[in-house]
């Protein structure tokens, strides 16, 4: 073969080559193109997005942003939801199908508020979220492998404790959900979550992992706190006339399952340190008994406690019963006498019932 015919079938070779990438190429932008018109219009007159382009074998969306105020009525943070930088990468071959198949989804820097309102409700993406319906067709359906989220933050703001609502700051999340199905949130979908949660002397660390079904609420997780600050939480363990906690941190371990939207959750909380201004009292119970105790525990409180109800009982988070077996499970850890209790001797130990179960009502209420 001459030289000539060699660099025919070369320049020939490298031609077709150089068109088949071109093919996929303009393919892959117009898959690209259609996904962008989707998250534009799902994110509403309120949301934003910087960029949209093609990254790392998927869409990468940069400086996306849903501002607060287009939340309905007042919304405590300046933003609902934020993301430095978010990677999909979907499998080209079905964003034109009736069902989208995404393998991943990657947020990072990633930031989101919630609120819980006066009444108890949990308010997420109001401007996603609560819109109304209309009569549109709706979109394709979704499979996405994972939901990835990267050095991200997530504040929550209660108004459920006090005015203005209490926030509660969570930094460095790292967080992972495993196959997601939209619109129907069918089937299980493993989650993993570790984060700090800030606190007025110091920070703690939380972890969540396990099993949950979106659609139905069953769920099999395990919730574990460490080090956490009781400065931060005092609005949850105190009321407004009883003394004010300087310091002190809580460890919790809660193992829950949720099936046909009834709960069980056994689990052992410990505080640690705790140190209380002067006077009053605290839970109920006067501030010289609870110091007195302390002494004689090595500054150390334990308590065991099951969290047990149905999760569509109004009523579930503060109910007496529950708030009498915690109580109850305090007071003994603390040496009061359950049969005095029993029999409504002591109007220290009696009130101490009372005051810790509506405190872990409140703080572990929905």
């Amino acid at each position: 073969m001459t030289n000539t015919v060699v660099r025919r079938w070369a320049i020939i070779l490298v031609a077709t080559i150089a068109i088949l990438a071109a093919a996929g190429y303009g393919a892959f932008h117009f898959a690209v193109q259609a996904l962008k018109g989707k998250v534009e219009e799902a994110l509403g007159p309120a949301g934003e997005v910087s960029a949209i382009r093609v990254a790392d074998g998927g869409v990468e969306i940069v400086g996306l942003r849903i501002r607060g105020e287009g939340a309905s009525g007042a919304w405590p943070a300046e933003d609902q939801l934020r993301a430095e930088r978010i990677v999909v990468v979907p499998d080209l071959r079905s964003l034109l199908s009736s069902r989208v198949r995404i393998h991943a989804i990657t947020v990072e820097g990633g930031y989101l508020s919630l609120l819980r309102t006066a009444d108890g409700r949990l308010r997420l993406l109001p401007s996603l979220l609560e819109r109304p319906k209309t009569d549109s067709a709706s979109g394709p359906a979704v499979e996405i492998g994972s939901v990835k989220l990267r050095d991200s933050a997530l504040e929550f703001f209660d108004a459920s404790v006090r005015k203005p609502p209490l926030k509660l700051r969570l930094e460095q999340l790292d967080a992972t959900l495993d196959h997601l199905s939209l619109p129907d949130l069918a089937g299980r979908s493993r989650l993993e979550l570790d984060g700090v949660l800030k606190g007025a002397r110091r920070d703690g660390k939380v972890s969540l992992k396990g099993d949950i079904e979106l659609a139905s609420k069953d769920s099999v997780l395990a919730t574990q706190l460490r080090g956490v600050d009781l400065v931060t939480l005092q609005p949850y363990l105190v009321k407004a006339a009883e003394t004010g906690v300087r310091r002190g941190t809580l460890d919790m371990d809660l193992k829950s399952t949720v099936q046909r939207n009834h709960l069980r959750a056994p689990g052992a909380l410990t505080l640690t340190g705790l140190e209380l201004a002067s006077g009053g009292t605290f839970m109920g119970m006067p501030r010289n008994a609870v110091v007195s105790m302390l002494k004689n525990r090595n500054g150390q409180i334990k308590v065991n406690f099951t969290l047990e109800g149905n999760l569509n009982d109004p009523k579930f988070a503060l109910n007496e019963n529950f708030a009498t077996r915690v109580g109850a499970s305090m007071a003994e850890s603390l040496g009061v006498s359950l049969e005095g209790l029993a029999k409504g001797v002591g109007s220290a130990s009696s009130s101490a019932v009372k005051g810790v179960g509506e405190a872990v009502g409140k703080l572990f209420g929905k």
